[in-house]
């Protein structure tokens, strides 16, 4: 298959860019370690690395640049640095309830200024994201805590939010490199909602603050062009760049194959999957903070070409009351587990209604439940029955914008809160699962979802190296020796990679990807030597 090529017109529709060409088939770090920092659910700090690999770290307190402001006068009780230390002291009350770690000691507080003459202190904290579902508890306690101080006469608190920066951006296309966390909508089986659930889900998120994208990746019978209605509903093309301009609706960036102007889809599964993947990876998306993918039924191509061409931050399973149902999702879960995309949160869809006085279950009850038993999922969410529900995808108009005060809105509040919850956890466990410890010499491993804490040897993780550069794929055969790798090697950075590996960079210039499962059987140094310094 061939890429399209770009037409003479700058900007056209999407179908005028495909129908052009007959033929044709659809489809940095810098060199510093990681130190294993502390970070929160909401918050973040800079550590010095090019912007698009981490998206959030915490660093000490000496990261702070706190200035006392000074018109000449003396303090009339306390001296700036004692203003400084007691505004801190004041703030590291303030806990993260997700990690249990004080906003001071994650270097969450930026911008300290201490006016000790009037008695003014501003600050300001830093979210990684503007949906964090606790952003207005945490600014009210700053404010309170600091007043609290004698001296203290007035607070000003500002919050603000990072630009969207992904932790695996190296791997991603360019179009996905500035989007946050990338959310899978699945249910391996139609008709149980999905789309329903991916769709307000997105819009909960963007009502919470976030910047929002939606991805319709069912080619076959896309859902999106009758459950949202953009006044624009057929995709541009930008000939220069050869990039897809989503369009919106209510602020939320939309891309289905629904909107290409070709309805849907008859062609083979080959031919969608790089359908799927030009729509996906050469759309303009910008910077976003979530991009929720509403899947495709099933666990084929399509599923596993998404997999593999984005890092999936987590994904949210949607099923129905009936044991057909949950025969059907546990596929998709296992399909998940396999990829290490972390199943976040069960939507059990359909569940009840309630008439007469009475709550009735008309398609049996358990399924949901089932699903986060046997495989774990923390997070499990009920929606009725609701025929206004159903009417609102079927309006263009999703339920949580038309009735946000209703009982189907809060449940999707809840998911939105759990779901900005869980991927910050994924964000902060993944980015410092393995680093490098430089006074100890040796790379410290915590596998994510595990309580287990080892460190290895630099040189016994070089040489345990399983590519086609260290071994024969064909015969076996140990190309890398012992002896070619020197007991004082040290790696020159550490990256993640996707859910599952990391990504390590050795000064021979060798990139070796080293899984997680793989380290785990490496052997462990029972003694880590910890170096006095100079």
């Amino acid at each position: 298959m061939t890429l399209l090529q770009a037409p003479s017109s700058p900007t056209l529709t999407f179908h005028q860019y495909c129908t052009s060409q007959p033929k044709a088939g659809l489809y940095i770090a810098e060199k510093s370690f990681l130190q294993s920092p502390l970070s929160g659910s909401c918050f973040s700090s800079q550590r010095h690395v090019k912007p698009l690999n981490f998206s959030f770290t915490c660093s000490s307190l000496s990261s702070f640049t706190p200035k006392a402001a000074s018109n000449g006068a003396c303090a009339p009780s306390v001296s700036g640095q004692t203003a400084e230390s007691e505004v801190l002291k004041a703030l590291s009350q303030i806990i993260d309830p997700d990690f249990g770690t004080d906003i001071v000691s994650c270097g969450f507080v930026k911008d300290l200024v201490v006016d000790d003459n009037l008695g003014e202190v501003s600050f300001r904290l830093e979210l990684t994201t503007p949906a964090c579902p606790i952003k207005d508890m945490f600014e009210q306690r700053a404010n309170e805590v600091v007043a609290e101080l004698p001296w203290v006469k007035k607070v000003n608190v500002t919050m603000s939010a990072q630009p969207a920066k992904p932790i695996y951006a190296g791997q991603l296309p360019a179009g996905l490199q500035t989007i946050s966390n990338i959310i899978a909508v699945s249910s391996c089986k139609g008709g149980v909602g999905k789309s329903t659930v991916a769709v307000n889900l997105a819009y909960t998120l963007a009502d919470m603050g976030a910047r929002v994208g939606i991805f319709d990746a069912d080619v076959y019978g896309p859902s999106l062009p009758t459950m949202v209605s953009p006044e624009n509903r057929i995709l541009e093309m930008n000939a220069e760049k050869r990039t897809i301009i989503p369009t919106e609706y209510m602020g939320v960036k939309l891309v289905s194959f629904g909107f290409a102007g070709q309805g849907r889809a008859i062609m083979r599964g080959p031919m969608v999957s790089g359908v799927i993947n030009q729509l996906l990876t050469t759309t303009e998306w910008g910077e976003l903070d979530y991009l929720v993918i509403d899947m495709p039924p099933g666990t084929g191509d399509i599923q596993l070409t998404l997999c593999q061409v984005v890092s999936l931050t987590a994904a949210v399973i949607v099923t129905t009351p009936q044991k057909l149902a949950f025969i059907d999702v546990a596929k998709g879960v296992r399909m998940f587990s396999k990829l290490k995309v972390p199943c976040v949160a069960v939507v059990e869809n359909m569940c009840h209604f309630d008439a007469d006085g009475k709550r009735y279950y008309p398609f049996g009850r358990g399924s949901g439940s089932q699903v986060v038993q046997q495989f774990g999922i923390p997070h499990l969410f009920d929606l009725p029955i609701k025929p206004a529900l159903s009417a609102s995808g079927d309006s263009g108009v999703p339920e949580v914008v038309a009735d946000p005060q209703g009982e189907v809105s809060r449940t999707f509040q809840e998911l939105g809160v759990c779901v900005v919850q869980q991927c910050a956890k994924i964000r902060q466990q993944v980015s410092t699962a393995v680093s490098y410890d430089r006074s100890s010499k040796a790379i410290k491993v915590k596998v994510p979802d595990s309580d287990e804490e080892f460190y290895l040897h630099p040189a016994t993780v070089r040489r345990n190296d399983r590519s086609a550069q260290s071994v024969d794929e064909w015969t076996g055969e140990q190309k890398l020796h012992y002896s070619d790798i020197p007991d004082d090697i040290e790696p020159e950075e550490i990256r993640p990679l996707g859910n599952y590996a990391v990504e390590i960079t050795w000064p021979d210039g060798f990139n070796q990807i080293a899984p997680y499962d793989q380290l785990q059987m490496m052997e462990r140094l029972v003694e880590v030597p910890q170096l006095t310094p100079a």
